[in-house]
């Protein structure tokens, strides 16, 4: 007799193969057999009309804090994602010594929940993790951000012994099993890097056969030279390479969506095994910082608020941002204020409006500058991208689907809550970008592959037993940049490592999810 039976459903295998009926059995936390005739079971679940497929992964979560909250949160479980990627866009919450700990506080510290931001060695961060008892399965890249921010501080110039430092701290992350190494071009203090420093760390990823992911220096005006930048670190570090939440931002450079398609397909025919994921929505999400040059965060955040305290230097770094010709202006001259709705910040007043109602008569950018001076780490939503831009690069094979989740409370963004239903019901079922076994293929195989989470993204006979089933004509998110977090509908049932963790749409209150280490299941 078997744990668990699925009976009944449309079963993908997540290899992008042609679904078929057939019932899914469990035993512990394998699947044990698909087909017709497979027995009892201590449970049967009902699967008629749903599909049935792995569970999904998210190669691209900044939920690194998630599990330590009091309550379980099975944010990403209702969307029928059972592993989360983190330390994402080079905001690793370790290692940290004192003193980067203490900046981390400033720079990312909204990332946290809360959370008091601790000094500790990747070990200890994942170790941490464990005795917390996530909620879904967690495995964690380690970040350039903060490697650099622990070796050298904010400074812009490496000091002496310092990238010999920063390698021998990504070697012992991915001695204690690290999936990855991340950058996040854009933010203090990795965007000071050069291409031969991130192409020595990545050097220590392909000892180890980890992929290197990236937030590129920029995704709109200077995109190709980015993406350019990014394909060389992969062909001379040997690494696979990762773009993370590929756009084309800006209005200038809406239709660049097939150019960054070009490029990641000529790249793949030199010999560099790249690819990249997508979230499904026109606006994005960052710290609202990352609206100014990079310049003004130079010497760290108190260096950066006293500029903003400045006239004249607020004057000075207004004509830069308006230059946006290349990925040190920011995101200024690529939105407007009313693209930029503030999500967090320490005034709760200003939460949940956009900057043009905030500054009301007054000038948009001179609010900026209070709002940031104020709050460093306030985060917005930010709209960015053309529909056109986002299904052209969804229909892409090399393309999967990551979040780029925040915390799931207050007002974030969407894609927190419901990242991967939008995907399966607004563009799948009501646009057909992409058919059901490709979807569910880019949502499962093709990121498992990348990050070698052995075991997982595939539906057969000794997969490690996460499985989604959702309703095809009912799968979707109504939330809003407004109103973010709303329970998805039509994702009925998940099970997490043979346990059932979503049963009728409702989370069992569990805390099942297990730590990833690179080489483990």
């Amino acid at each position: 007799m078997h744990d668990l039976l699925i009976r009944g459903g449309d079963v993908h295998d997540g290899l992008g193969n042609p679904s078929r009926p057939a019932d899914v059995a469990i035993d512990g936390d394998r699947i044990a057999a698909v087909g017709q005739d497979l027995g009892d079971a201590r449970r049967v679940v009902r699967a008629d009309g749903l599909i049935v497929a792995p569970g999904f992964i998210d190669p691209h979560a900044h939920s690194d804090v998630v599990p330590p909250m009091d309550d379980p949160q099975p944010f990403k479980l209702l969307q029928g994602c059972t592993t989360e990627i983190v330390g994402t866009c080079g905001l690793s919450f370790a290692p940290l010594s004192e003193d980067s700990a203490a900046e981390a506080r400033l720079s990312f510290g909204d990332l946290a929940a809360g959370a008091t931001i601790e000094p500790a060695t990747f070990a200890e961060y994942l170790a941490r993790v464990e005795a917390a008892g996530p909620t879904n399965h967690i495995t964690a890249l380690v970040g350039h951000n903060t490697l650099r921010l622990t070796a050298n501080g904010t400074e812009v110039e490496l000091a002496d012994g310092a990238l010999d430092k920063m390698r021998r701290l990504a070697a012992e992350a991915f001695a204690a099993g690290a999936t990855g190494l991340s950058t996040g071009l854009i933010y203090i203090p990795g965007t000071y890097s050069d291409r031969d420093e991130v192409v020595a760390l990545a050097e220590i990823a392909h000892r180890f056969d980890r992929p290197y992911t990236s937030h590129m220096r920029d995704e709109g005006p200077a995109l190709e030279e980015a993406l350019d930048e990014a394909i060389d670190i992969g062909r001379r570090a040997r690494v696979r390479v990762q773009i993370s939440h590929c756009k084309a931002a800006g209005s200038a450079s809406h239709g660049k969506g097939r150019v960054l398609l070009d490029k990641l397909h000529a790249a793949r025919l030199d010999g560099v095994d790249i690819r990249g994921d997508q979230y499904p929505y026109l606006a994005g999400g960052t710290f609202l910082n990352a609206l100014f040059p990079a310049e003004a965060r130079e010497g760290g955040i108190a260096a950066f608020q006293n500029r903003l305290r400045d006239a004249a230097e607020v004057e000075r770094l207004r004509a830069r941002a308006l230059e946006a010709v290349d990925e040190t202006s920011g995101l200024w001259g690529q939105t407007t204020p009313d693209g930029v709705l503030v999500t967090r910040h320490h005034d709760p007043v200003v939460t949940g409006r956009t900057l043009a109602q905030i500054a009301g008569d007054r000038d948009p950018w001179l609010v900026a500058c209070e709002l940031v001076e104020r709050d460093p780490a306030a985060m917005m939503v930010v709209t960015i991208m053309s529909e056109e831009d986002v299904r052209t690069i969804m229909s892409d094979p090399l393309i999967g689907v990551g979040s780029d989740n925040g915390i799931p409370e207050g007002l974030d963004h969407p894609r927190t809550w419901g990242c991967f239903p939008r995907f399966l019901g607004r563009y799948v079922r009501e646009l057909g970008v992409v058919d059901w076994s490709e979807a569910i293929r880019k949502m499962t195989s093709a990121t498992a592959d990348q990050f070698r989470l052995t075991g997982r993204g595939w539906l057969g006979p000794g997969a490690i037993a996460d499985v989604t089933a959702f309703d095809p004509t009912t799968v979707g998110h109504d939330g809003t940049y407004e109103v973010p977090d709303v329970t998805p509908t039509g994702v009925p049932y998940v099970v997490l490592a043979g346990a059932l963790v979503v049963d009728g749409g409702v989370f069992t209150g569990e805390r099942l999810g297990r730590v990833i280490r690179a080489g483990s299941v």
